[in-house]
């Protein structure tokens, strides 16, 4: 049974919106592969078990606090485990050190 998750829109990281301005070099995601998505501020990264007509269902393998990079168990009422369906559409490049709009840390 798949967990149902209302993903976060990915805004400007969005792949879909990425590959439509440059084709070259995608596919479609096969057995195996990680994606990330956004959820509740949290990058989420899912292993492919299937891909039907534009979405892939797949395992929970990582919960990451984008700009810490801490990992974590269970954000809300998805976990590490989990099994979900990810829409082509809800997929999301990872963010990038230095991407924050977090203040930095004051040097000690």
């Amino acid at each position: 049974m798949h967990r149902h998750v209302e993903w976060d829109d990915p805004g400007a990281d969005s792949v879909m919106r990425h590959y439509q301005k440059n084709p070259t070099g995608y596919s479609d995601p096969g057995p195996g592969d990680i994606l990330s998505a956004r959820y509740q501020g949290l990058v989420v990264r899912v292993r492919v078990e299937a891909y039907v007509n534009g979405t892939s269902i797949g395992e929970v393998v990582a919960l990451i606090e984008p700009y810490s990079g801490k990992r974590r168990k269970l954000i809300g009422k998805l976990a590490l485990g989990d099994t979900v369906r990810l829409a082509d559409e809800c997929r999301a490049f990872e963010p990038r050190p230095g991407d924050s709009d977090e203040p930095d840390e004051e040097p000690k």
